[in-house]
């Protein structure tokens, strides 16, 4: 399933979590880590001199090393392969690119990096890597534990919108559930915000319905193939709040949503509800292309 999983540190203790979970993916994958620390630029700390910046740059490179080496220690002791890189440039860009280049299967990153502490949603590095990756980004928010410990997975929870993306999304999570044994919940929420439109047709409703039960129906039959225990709910709601409450009431391990496509300007935009989920839920969420 997993060959090469990518974690990205910079030393900030938000990354915890998100070690301890591609640490225990890597192991039940027999998977090997790849731990990577990104050295920025200091290009906008310009009204410093040259040694100040300088001196900097090697602080940070110092601290990248560093972590990646706490996650090499880590890994030995799980009996996981390392191997561990510093690259310098611009984050996001420097983690896509390597993940290109080394063939990763799936790259795990905290929401709130050191990096991203200004932000107290979803950390820019996070979100754009999200937004740029071609392979599923498992991105995991922080703990208020000091030392998490080995996430286990046994529920997953799926919302299905139609989309190719989400479909992408379900097949990635069912591949993981039958790995890991999980339980899988898919979700169909029809949005509320469409039907409640003045406009809009009274036949709607049953249009949604219609397509998500044939969106779910489709999720249960690539379940069945590979031997995975689904449960299958069309909500009512706003889809963000609809799925981080169902998560919440089924205590879900994961949550499994996917990325919208291209947009007109060549970047991929991130779906509206995949980063309101992640910016307002507690869970980590599995987010594919």
């Amino acid at each position: 399933m997993y060959a090469n999983v990518l974690v990205p540190v910079d030393g900030s203790p938000g990354e915890r979590r998100a070690v301890a979970s591609a640490l225990s993916l890597a192991s039940t994958a027999d998977a090997t880590i790849h731990a990577l620390s990104v050295v920025e630029p200091a290009d906008d700390l310009a009204d410093l001199g040259e040694t100040d910046r300088e001196a900097i740059r090697r602080s940070t490179e110092a601290r990248g090393r560093e972590a990646t080496a706490d996650v090499m220690a880590l890994a030995e002791d799980a009996g996981v392969e390392v191997v561990r890189h510093v690259r310098e440039g611009r984050p996001h860009r420097e983690i896509v690119a390597y993940a290109e280049e080394a063939g990763v299967d799936l790259i795990v990153m905290g929401t709130r990096g050191e990096l991203d502490a200004a932000d107290a949603r979803l950390g820019s590095t996070t979100e754009r890597t999200l937004a740029l990756a071609e392979v599923p980004v498992l991105a995991v928010p922080p703990d208020a534990d000091a030392e998490p410990t080995t996430p286990e997975i046994d529920r997953i929870v799926v919302p299905i919108d139609g989309s190719d993306a989400a479909e992408r999304a379900a097949e990635n999570a069912l591949d993981l559930a039958a790995v890991l044994g999980a339980d899988v919940d898919a979700i169909y929420v029809i949005d509320r915000t469409v039907y409640d439109l003045e406009d809009a047709p009274r036949s709607i409703v049953g249009l949604l319905r219609e397509g998500g039960e044939a969106s779910l129906a489709a999720v249960a039959e690539a379940a069945d193939e590979r031997g995975v225990g689904l449960t299958a709910r069309t909500l009512r709601g706003v889809p963000e709040a609809e799925i981080l409450a169902y998560a919440d009431g089924v205590d879900a391990d994961l949550l499994a949503m996917g990325t919208r496509g291209r947009g007109g300007v060549g970047d991929r935009l991130l779906g509206s509800t995949t980063v309101r989920v992640i910016r307002r839920g507690s869970r980590p969420v599995l987010a594919s292309a």
